[in-house]
C-alpha cells in the first residue's frame, strides 16, 4: 500500500514536470510566432522631420540589410505595397511619402518651399532621424533626383542603388517633357497654366495605363488614391512648383555622373520598356558612367511595379544579396 502511495505521488510529480515543460513549449511556440508575425508585418509610422510630419512604411528584421523606397509623383510610397511584402522577408525596408505627396504633411507653399533641394534636405533630416547608417536605395521618377542628392551627401551610407524608371540622363527625357522644358525656359502665367492638366484624374490615370499591355493588372485604388492628394486644397500649385524646379535635376545631372563615375555604386536599373516620360535610353545609360550597372527592361509603362512586381522583386533580391554589408 505504501509503495502504491508513493508510485502515486511520483506519477503526479512527473504529469506536473510534463505540463510545465508543455506550456514552456507552447509559451516559446507563441512567442516565436508573434516574432515572425511582428517581422512580416508592414508597420504605418510618422515621424517628426523639422515640424513636419512624415509618414513611412516600415517592415522587415531591424538588424536587417536595410533598403530605402523613394516614390516619385503623382505617387507615395502605396506605389510599393506590393514590393514590401516580397523584400521584408530578408530585409528592413524603409518607405517615406515626401512632403506634399501621401500622408506625409503638405504645408502650404508660404511655409514650406517645394524644391528638390528642399525635398533632399527633408529626406536627409528623415535617415538621420532614423539613425540609417548603411542602407541601398531604390529611387523612381521624382525620387531618382532625391535619392541621388541623398547618394552625393553621403556616399559612405550607400551599399547599392536601384533605380526603376528614375532618369539621370538627358537622352532619357521623352518628348512628353516639351511643354514641362518650354516652362523652365518662359516660366510665365499662361506656361504655368498649360500644365495644369498633368494634375487631373485623366493624366494620371494615364500615366498608369500608357505601354500597358494588359491594363486589368493595374489596380484601380493605385491613380484613385493618387488623385484625391492631388485634389486636396492647394496641392496643384504645389506639383506646379515642383515641375518648375525640376529643372535643377537636369542641371545636376554632371554631379550625379561624376558620382556615378567616382564611387562606381552598385546599380540596377529596371525599367519599363514603354514609359512615356523616361525612354529606354535613360536606363542604358548608367552603363556609361558605371560599366558593371545591371540593366533590365519589362514590357510595360511607368508604373512598372502594378503589372511586373513579382518579376521586378526577384531581380531585386538577386541584387540585394550581392552587396556589401
Amino acid at each position: 500500500m505504501k509503495r502504491s502511495f508513493h508510485a502515486i505521488i511520483a506519477g503526479i510529480i512527473f504529469c506536473l514536470a510534463i505540463t510545465k515543460v508543455a506550456t514552456a513549449q507552447t509559451k516559446q511556440l507563441a512567442k516565436s510566432k508573434n516574432q515572425i508575425m511582428e517581422t512580416n508585418s508592414v508597420h504605418y509610422r510618422i515621424v517628426k522631420i523639422n515640424e513636419l510630419n512624415i509618414f513611412y512604411r516600415e517592415a522587415g528584421p531591424k538588424d536587417a540589410p536595410i533598403l530605402l523606397l523613394i516614390h516619385g509623383y503623382p505617387t507615395s510610397s502605396h506605389m510599393f505595397r506590393n514590393l514590401i511584402p516580397l523584400l521584408s522577408k530578408q530585409y528592413h525596408v524603409i518607405a517615406p511619402d515626401l512632403p506634399g505627396f501621401g500622408y506625409s504633411d503638405a504645408p502650404d507653399r508660404d511655409q514650406y518651399q517645394y524644391t528638390f533641394d528642399n525635398l533632399a534636405k527633408t529626406m536627409q533630416g528623415f535617415i538621420e532621424k532614423l539613425d540609417l547608417k548603411r542602407f541601398a536605395i531604390y529611387v523612381f521618377d521624382y525620387g531618382a533626383p532625391v535619392g541621388f542628392r541623398l547618394a552625393l551627401a553621403n556616399p559612405e551610407k550607400i551599399t547599392g542603388i536601384i533605380s526603376q524608371n528614375g532618369n539621370a540622363y538627358e537622352e532619357g527625357l521623352s518628348k512628353g517633357w516639351n511643354p514641362i522644358q518650354k516652362y523652365w525656359e518662359n516660366p510665365s502665367q499662361e506656361n504655368r497654366d498649360a500644365l495644369r492638366e498633368f494634375t487631373t484624374i485623366k493624366l494620371t490615370k494615364w500615366q498608369y495605363e500608357e505601354g500597358v499591355t494588359n491594363k486589368s493588372l493595374i489596380a484601380p485604388e493605385s491613380y484613385t488614391l493618387d488623385q484625391h492628394f492631388l485634389d486636396r486644397p492647394g496641392n496643384v500649385e504645389i506639383q506646379l512648383d515642383l515641375l518648375k524646379d525640376y529643372s535643377t535635376n537636369v542641371k545636376l545631372y554632371p554631379a550625379f555622373h561624376a558620382y556615378f563615375k567616382k564611387y562606381q555604386p552598385k546599380m540596377l536599373a529596371v525599367w519599363g520598356s514603354k514609359d512615356p516620360f523616361f525612354l529606354p535610353e535613360g536606363a542604358e545609360a548608367y552603363k556609361r558612367d558605371i560599366p558593371a550597372a545591371i540593366v533590365k527592361f519589362y514590357d510595360t509603362g511607368h508604373f512598372a511595379l502594378e503589372t511586373h512586381c513579382k518579376e521586378i522583386s526577384n531581380d531585386i533580391l538577386i541584387f540585394l544579396a550581392g552587396l556589401p554589408k
